[in-house]
């Protein structure tokens, strides 16, 4: 999908979100900016004539959770975002030298992995002649305030090059929105479940929003994705587990929005409108919601 036509697509979806929730604007709900929905083995336009940006997104217009080069022109006008909260280390989420040109001031990121970054930042640093931002690393269940929004990184099941570390997800919080976003992922890990009180054993506080990664399509019998990754059928049931324990409580109407999509494995941003089951849709670059 070109960047047009996404655009155009964003401004609808936009206001089909603003007039879902009622009176709810960006100022008092959680505005998302999907800068990239795409898996790692995106690379431009494929033959189908599709674009999907490596998977990013922009809250508020002020955090990025991840960051790539490919996103640099899905970043609004006069939009100057000083915040980045990373989920892992793989270079389809993390370019410490894309984040310094974007003007990033406060890194945050699993402290498994902090000394990694640090160098990585320094180098990059360097090499474009610019200030190093401040690397916070953190701890899973620490909950970091950014304004008026709540970031906690619970685990993510995932894995990277470096043996020990620990891969994220978010669970960002502004009033009473609960936004899960969890990319890279295969499924939802029991440890970030009992974190978020989402837990099968306590009662706790339901998510009202969730943004998961479908990297695979319904079902693929052989890929070696299953064990880091999710498919549209584990988030499908996923879903349907937290809705009926009510667990995952949206507004009506709301959908759960899918990303981080293997090229390979899915169809396009059309076909999948039309098949994927309710309430999944489909992100794609440049799509705009407030929960």
């Amino acid at each position: 999908m070109g960047m047009a036509a996404s655009s155009m697509l964003a401004v609808s979806q936009k206001g089909f979100a603003e007039t879902m929730f009622g009176s709810k604007t960006e100022d008092e709900g959680l505005a998302v900016r999907f800068l990239g929905t795409g898996a790692a083995d995106w690379n431009g336009r494929d033959e189908r004539g599709e674009l999907r940006r490596l998977s990013s997104i922009l809250i508020d217009q002020k955090v990025l959770i991840d960051y790539t080069e490919t996103a640099f022109d899905m970043i609004p006008p006069n939009c100057h975002p000083e915040v980045i909260f990373y989920t892992h280390s793989h270079d389809d989420h993390y370019q410490p030298a894309a984040a310094l040109k974007l003007g990033i001031k406060k890194v945050y990121l699993s402290q498994t992995w902090y000394d990694i970054a640090c160098k990585d930042f320094q180098k990059a640093a360097k090499e474009l002649n610019l200030p190093m931002p401040v690397i916070v690393p953190l701890c899973i269940g620490q909950p970091i305030e950014v304004g008026n929004l709540t970031f906690t990184p619970v685990p993510a099941n995932h894995a990277t090059s470096f043996i020990m570390e620990q891969t994220l997800l978010y669970l960002v919080e502004k009033g009473k929105t609960r936004l899960l976003y969890a990319t890279d992922t295969g499924g939802i890990p029991a440890v970030s479940s009992r974190i978020m009180g989402i837990d099968a054993h306590r009662n706790g506080t339901p998510i009202t929003a969730l943004i998961m990664e479908a990297t695979m399509g319904m079902e693929h019998e052989v890929d070696f994705r299953l064990f880091t990754h999710s498919s549209v059928a584990l988030v499908e049931r996923t879903v349907k587990v937290l809705t009926q324990t009510k667990r995952y409580q949206p507004h009506d109407g709301q959908a759960v929005y899918l990303t981080h999509m293997a090229r390979t494995l899915h169809g396009t941003q059309k076909e999948l409108d039309a098949s994927l089951p309710s309430p999944l849709k489909a992100a794609y670059d440049g799509l705009e919601v407030v929960f």
